[in-house]
């Protein structure tokens, strides 16, 4: 099923190949001398963690997607790592439509970078919104599909709602289409992890791609890392087609070093989460909020009385949200949970302007 939904032109593409992709297991444990990539041998001028920033990094990414691939129990193979989710999501796009032909479909209201990366790659785009509690309607879902309908792009939890799509919806879906199902699932640390899909149920669902990053609960958007796992043929496609090293050496360093920290993220979600019951309670209170949307991630959506209002409000006091223009949330305001310190200010802003 996979491959008859690639593009038929990358089903026989063959990927750049740098001397040191092809040295793979060839060298034994051997110190290696590479006089291959035009590298300067004598050394770089500045040290990081004691990584040779002269050299090119592993263009395969072999030990972060096997250290991922071990914290989810799913194997290297199942793993594709990302300059963030942004670009994977470009490159699957890539992947699977044909530029001017294919479509792909997105469960709005949602995050923005889907329907960018179809118009940049000039892919239709299929809207369909979330029922009246942004879940998926999947027989209106399937109804609004074309034949040439390649990637159902969902997030969850979902942003800007902050609610876990149903696993069960999910699946459904997933089951019922000829297609691939992109979750994205940037916030899934934020929710109970039953509630959201699992990577080992990939194995089950072929179709099914879940995106994830390091940019939220694990504090790192700096080093803009994302990745996704997927059935073993999608990830030999991304393979062959990203950028020669898309993933630097000091975010591969750094990535490794983040994802052994799981008390460090264990302890971040805690305390965003009573945070965040604390801001929607004093949120509650104040006769400008005419609603709270369940949460199920980092942020708080919230409908204002006047949103432009308060989010001007908020911004001479220094204070940035996210002010929402889609029909069904144009008086919201997206929240992100802050320290107590930011939350109280915010607060204690909105307190004033009663």
């Amino acid at each position: 099923m996979i491959k008859k939904l690639i593009r038929q032109h990358l089903r026989a593409f063959e990927p750049y190949h740098s001397a040191r992709s092809e040295m793979d297991g060839l060298a034994g444990n051997r110190e290696l001398i590479y006089l291959d990539a035009n590298e300067l041998a004598l050394g770089s001028p500045v040290p990081f963690s004691g990584i040779k920033l002269n050299r090119y990094p592993d263009p395969f990414q072999r030990q972060l997607r096997a250290a991922i691939g071990n914290r989810f129990s799913v194997a290297q193979d199942n793993v594709f790592v990302g300059v963030g989710s942004d670009e994977i999501i470009d490159l699957l796009i890539r992947l699977f439509c044909e530029p001017a032909e294919d479509s792909v479909l997105i469960l709005q209201p949602t995050y923005g970078v889907y329907g960018v990366s179809a118009a940049l790659n000039n892919i239709e785009q299929v809207d369909v919104q979330l029922d009246e509690n942004f879940q998926i309607d999947v027989d209106k879902t399937l109804k609004a599909l074309k034949k040439n309908t390649k990637i159902i792009f969902c997030c969850s939890p979902n942003n800007p709602t902050g609610n876990v799509l149903k696993k069960e919806s999910i699946l459904k879906l997933a089951q019922s289409v000829d297609c691939m199902l992109v979750v994205d699932e940037a916030y899934a640390e934020f929710a109970e992890p039953g509630e959201v899909i699992q990577p080992r149920e990939i194995a089950k669902q072929e179709n099914i791609i879940i995106l994830k990053t390091l940019s939220k609960a694990w504090g790192s958007a700096g080093i803009r890392l994302g990745y996704c796992i997927a059935h073993r043929e999608v990830v030999s496609y991304l393979l062959r087609i990203k950028a020669p090293y898309n993933i630097n050496a000091v975010s591969s360093s750094l990535a490794l070093e983040i994802i052994s920290l799981g008390d460090f993220k264990d302890s971040s979600v805690s305390i965003i989460q009573k945070e965040k019951e604390r801001l929607a309670q004093a949120l509650g209170s104040f006769n400008a909020v005419l609603k709270i949307y369940p949460s199920d991630a980092n942020f708080i959506l919230a409908e204002f009385t006047d949103a432009k209002h308060y989010y001007d409000l908020l911004v001479r006091a220094g204070i940035i949200v996210r002010r929402r223009s889609e029909p069904r949330l144009k008086n919201c305001l997206r929240i992100t949970i802050g320290t107590p310190e930011e939350n109280a200010l915010l607060i204690q802003t909105l307190k004033e302007a009663e």
